[in-house]
């Protein structure tokens, strides 16, 4: 049996009967932008997170560039962020003239670090943006009051934690926007790009939706330079019906994480991750540390297990922010961790019998034996 690393059939199936009639009644009046599944599913979603106002917009990076510029950042302005992220935490910054400034992240967990993040401040500094990295999440507790007494704005990038809270609540609304990602491999995913932002705010709220449609809140009338980021009705389709099933698909991610935790509690060669106290994850991504990874990574992909790596090289030594003279060894957890990290199989349909096969492939590899192939597996 090969496992894959994620079954979006499965999901796709489990909710087809719901999205394909509203489906045939979109194509049959051409409403696809905006209209009353967009509204609805924002009504149900702000009231999920526990939050006033979200917009429906075309993708995750977009979002964060509307959070960012809804909060005041400029061309100039720095926003710090932590080192081991999807490059659109930081490309969303580029794209109007910010400069990220990247911090090191805490050995265990690997979200951002607060004591770091105090270092990083400077006068040209405008928001911190703490990353909800793999279902977690981040140390807002500790993060928020930072940016308080230093007078930032706090943006939350939450693309990969739809349903996960801390002792603060829940991620998406701990500061004061959030900025999330649906696209299909997330939690909470669509059939194709989309995203929201999410705010307690009416103004940044009314300034994003005005954004997110060319600057402009009346037809023809265009109060700023926006841009064409709006959610399209078909996803939103999909999006509510996925909403209804999210605390059930989350539940089933912590039960395989814990089958996974309970495989590997005699393996050291495999270093497992632990949940920050007071969080519950919903474990977007199941991330082990393990030496040789690329090595490990290629014997469990010969044995048909799905893996991947999240992610391989951290933002600041990638070459588009080679300008930003960042050099090896600033970051040493990130860069450490980015060395060793190896995301196994997790979605909601995973079964016990998966996971058996994951775990038995992987404890023979670390221990150097020769792994069970793809033709008896």
């Amino acid at each position: 049996m090969n496992v894959p690393f994620l079954d979006l059939a499965a999901q796709q199936a489990e909710i087809a009967d719901e999205v394909l009639p509203v489906w045939q009644r979109q194509f049959g009046s051409a409403g696809f932008i905006g209209g009353s599944e967009v509204d609805a599913f924002e009504q149900e979603y702000a009231a999920y997170i526990g939050v006033d106002h979200v917009i429906g917009v075309s993708n995750g990076t977009d979002a964060l560039e509307l959070a960012y510029r809804a909060a005041g950042v400029q061309a100039g302005d720095e926003v710090i962020m932590p080192a081991n992220t999807f490059i659109a935490t930081a490309e969303a910054a580029s794209r109007i003239g910010a400069v990220p400034v990247f911090v090191d992240v805490d050995d265990e967990h690997l979200l951002m670090d607060p004591d770091a993040v105090e270092a990083a401040i400077t006068s040209r500094t405008r928001a911190i943006v703490p990353v909800h990295l793999f279902g977690q999440t981040a140390p807002v507790d500790e993060i928020a009051p930072i940016a308080q007494r230093h007078g930032l704005v706090l943006i939350e990038d939450a693309a990969q934690a739809q349903g996960a809270s801390s002792r603060a609540g829940r991620a998406g609304a701990l500061g004061r926007i959030a900025a999330t990602s649906f696209y299909p491999g997330k939690n909470l995913g669509a059939a194709g790009d989309a995203g929201a932002v999410l705010t307690d705010d009416a103004g940044a709220a009314a300034l994003m939706r005005n954004l997110a449609a060319h600057g402009s809140s009346v037809k023809y009338v265009h109060d700023h330079i926006g841009m064409n980021a709006r959610l399209d009705a078909v996803q939103a389709t999909v999006l509510r019906a996925k909403l209804r099933r999210l605390d059930g698909w989350n539940a089933a991610r912590r039960a395989a994480a814990a089958r996974y935790e309970e495989l590997f509690a005699d393996v050291d060669a495999v270093r497992t991750p632990s949940v920050r106290p007071g969080n519950v994850d919903v474990w977007h991504l199941y991330v082990v540390r393990v030496e040789e990874r690329d090595r490990v990574m290629t014997e469990l992909g010969g044995a048909g297990i799905g893996v991947g790596i999240h992610y391989p090289t951290i933002v600041p030594l990638t070459e588009a922010y080679a300008a930003l003279g960042y050099r090896r060894g600033q970051f040493p957890v990130a860069e450490a961790a980015a060395d060793r990290i190896l995301s196994l199989p997790m979605f909601p349909h995973l079964t016990e019998q998966q996971q058996q096969i994951v775990g038995d492939v992987l404890r023979r590899v670390v221990a150097g034996r020769e792994p069970v192939s793809r033709s008896t597996s």
